[in-house]
């Protein structure tokens, strides 16, 4: 029974694939690397050339299962994401009361923090084109019944159990995403990831190191300080 389930959780995993012509990491530019002033950065951030970031979860339902996680994984991987950093922890319950604040009051709220809270999760920061977008689409919607129906082939639609056991996270703007990097990684710097990491990322050549898990230029030994 068990190698029945395993077989079937690699098969969903092999039809979880986003095929469009923006996954494309193009447009090598490379900046001047002085010091950012704030509102150049903002410049920066909405270039047509720079690689966008995201912050992704993989949520303790997923995580606590090995071949979904790595499912998962490989799903970033075959996206064309570039993984900037990745990290597992376990949450403290009151960083999820934190992360999850504008939520307080609301009927799901308490079940959602001590869901978040229960076991370890995966964190990454994640680097596309249009990375806010794609991993969302890849994501699919929040309510599983609903990506059921319309996205069976998303990450919910194949792995999620209900609205709050939906195995994944993601930002939905450029504002949120800085704000819950900067929640789960507190030591990186965006600013000095566009100066010093981003152009050489964007601009290859890239390699995947399996035992970090993250991409790095292919000419360094990994990413640089945070």
């Amino acid at each position: 029974m068990r190698a029945r389930e395993e077989r079937g959780i690699l098969a969903r995993s092999q039809f979880l694939s986003i095929q469009s012509s923006s996954s494309r990491i193009d447009g090598c530019t490379l900046w001047d690397r002085r010091p950012y002033e704030r509102s150049e950065m903002t410049s920066i951030l909405r270039s047509p050339q720079a690689l966008q970031l995201t912050l992704a979860l993989i949520k303790p339902d997923a995580v606590a299962h090995p071949l979904i996680l790595e499912a998962v994984h490989q799903q970033i991987l075959s996206n064309k994401f570039l993984i900037v950093r990745m990290r597992e922890l376990l949450w403290r319950k009151e960083e999820c009361q934190q992360f999850y604040k504008e939520h307080e009051g609301r009927f799901f709220y308490q079940r959602l923090v001590e869901f978040m809270a229960s076991g370890p999760i995966r964190a990454y920061i994640l680097a596309h084109k249009d990375a806010i977008q794609l991993w969302r689409t890849l994501m699919g919607p929040t309510r599983v019944f609903r990506a059921r129906h319309v996205a069976p082939d998303s990450i919910r639609g194949s792995f999620g159990l209900t609205d709050t056991r939906n195995t994944t996270h993601g930002s939905d703007s450029v504002v949120s995403a800085s704000r819950e990097i900067a929640a789960f990684f507190p030591d990186f710097s965006e600013q000095r990831w566009y100066e010093e990491e981003e152009p050489q990322l964007r601009c290859g050549p890239v390699r995947y190191s399996p035992e970090g898990g993250i991409h790095c230029a292919a000419r360094t030994g990994g990413p640089g300080p945070a």
